[in-house]
């Protein structure tokens, strides 16, 4: 390698050095959720070698028969995937804020003759469901997103079913990736109890499990 060649690489990775602190500064101030123009994006062939669908279900403790909750589905690659693993006697909600991005995963849902899937424009910190419906919940690069996520862990924790699953996975390059230190905190103050941890540094899944007694109504 000749030496204008090496300043070139390293000229490009301090660029993406330097893009990388700028947007986590940004995002770490300025809580929103990807624009629902750019799920396209966020699914490439590099995350699903990293994050493959068809085993990322397994990796959050979802299993058939489940009703199961998803926050913040993309473009639906892993949602499609969760309904498959759930089969017909399961049941999956997908929830987000933005009604574009729900649009888009029902359309495909549709297409792909899901009909264990339901989607719903909904925000995390009042979810519109009862308390002690659902078995599991998760979510992919989804958490950083949220503006109050101790609030969230609160809700997840209401409208799971007592020893229910609260699963995370999360990637290093995504601007808004926490620490497992992080969610094992959050997580903790809203009645979890961590179960399972897979993966590294770079990328991880954390199972929690929802210690709450149920309430006899």
């Amino acid at each position: 390698m000749n030496l204008s060649a090496f300043h070139y690489i390293i000229g490009v990775f301090l660029i993406i050095l330097f893009s990388q602190l700028v947007i986590r500064l940004v995002r770490y101030y300025y809580k929103f959720p990807i624009p629902a123009c750019m799920v396209e994006l966020i699914d490439n062939p590099l995350r699903r070698r990293i994050q493959p669908p068809t085993e990322m279900p397994r990796r959050h403790g979802i299993k058939p028969g489940m009703t199961v909750l998803e926050v913040g589905p993309g473009n639906g690659t892993y949602t499609i995937e969760t309904a498959r693993r759930i089969g017909p006697s399961g049941f999956l909600i997908t929830v987000d804020i933005q009604p574009d991005v729900i649009k888009r995963v029902k359309t495909r849902a549709k297409i792909e003759n899901i009909t264990v899937l339901d989607g719903l424009v909904a925000d995390v910190h009042h979810l519109p469901f009862s308390s002690d419906v659902f078995n599991a919940t998760y979510m992919i690069a989804v958490i950083g997103e949220i503006p109050n996520p101790q609030g969230a862990m609160h809700e997840f924790c209401r409208v799971l079913l007592p020893k229910g699953t609260l699963a995370f996975s999360e990637i290093l390059v995504d601007p808004d990736y926490p620490l497992t230190k992080t969610l094992e905190k959050w997580a903790g103050q809203a009645n979890f109890r961590l179960k399972e941890k897979m993966g590294n540094f770079f990328t991880y899944t954390l199972q929690f499990e929802n210690e709450k007694i149920l309430v006899n109504r």
